[in-house]
């Protein structure tokens, strides 16, 4: 996939559906809105799945050696997720946030600085 510009948003997310997909205790998921695709290379095999709050998520990935390129979930109609291990960039933005902290691992700590959530939801500032 070919991108154009910075991610909307880059964020640690620690749901079930994560953990499993990286096989870690939680992902890490840059956001590029849709108008941010320039191209999609590739046959990715697709995977559908039912998220932590009972939405669709699309995962895509590569055939050759499994892992996870990019999805979309229902809860963001106009964003792309990429993986951030894929940018295979050691200075990639740092995350933002933290979402579904309800099921993080005790011993994972995330900055104090970060905006943290149970859910996938986020309160905004008024």
């Amino acid at each position: 996939m070919e991108l154009a510009g910075d991610p909307k948003m880059v964020i640690t997310c620690s749901c079930l559906n994560c953990q499993k997909r990286t096989g870690s205790v939680f992902g890490v998921g840059a956001y590029f809105g849709n108008d941010q695709i320039v191209s999609k290379q590739g046959d990715p095999k697709l995977f559908v799945d039912t998220s932590d709050d009972g939405r669709k998520l699309y995962r895509s990935f590569c055939p050759n050696c499994g892992s996870t390129v990019h999805w979309e979930a229902e809860f963001m109609p106009n964003a792309v997720g990429v993986a951030v291990g894929c940018f295979e960039d050691p200075k990639f933005p740092e995350p933002v946030a933290a979402a579904w902290n309800r099921s993080k691992h005790d011993w994972v700590n995330f900055p104090e600085s970060w905006p943290k959530s149970d859910t996938q939801e986020f309160k905004k500032n008024a």
